[in-house]
């Protein structure tokens, strides 16, 4: 199994970054996935997850309404769109797989927004 992110980046309060996460090495139409942050000295925390065909989503509260997750199940890739952050979501933004009991994470991706 192995998850890249991308996307990441430097971005102004308010602004905008769509985060990537290329999947291979399982049947990604077959999994639900999840996008997780973990800020500096904080925990990690879940942002978004999507069922397996997409019919299935849920935000944290904290991200209701400003970010958006997608997939594409042909492309085996999975979507963060983040608009109007906010310099508090400065985090390494992370996806997962949970796959038969376990949990798989890519790399992660550093999003910092600041002025």
């Amino acid at each position: 199994v192995q998850l890249v992110e991308s996307g990441g980046g430097l971005v102004q309060p308010g602004g905008s970054l769509r985060l990537s996460c290329a999947a291979s090495g399982f049947t990604f139409s077959s999994y639900a996935m999840s996008w997780y942050r973990q800020a500096p000295g904080k925990e990690r925390e879940l942002v978004a997850t999507i069922s397996s065909a997409g019919g299935r989503i849920n935000y944290a509260d904290s991200v209701k309404g400003r970010f958006t997750i997608s997939r594409d199940n042909a492309k085996n890739t999975v979507y963060l769109q983040m608009n109007s952050l906010k310099a508090e979501e400065t985090a390494v933004y992370c996806c997962n797989a949970h796959i038969w009991s376990r949990d798989y994470w890519g790399q992660g991706t550093q999003v910092t927004v600041s002025s």
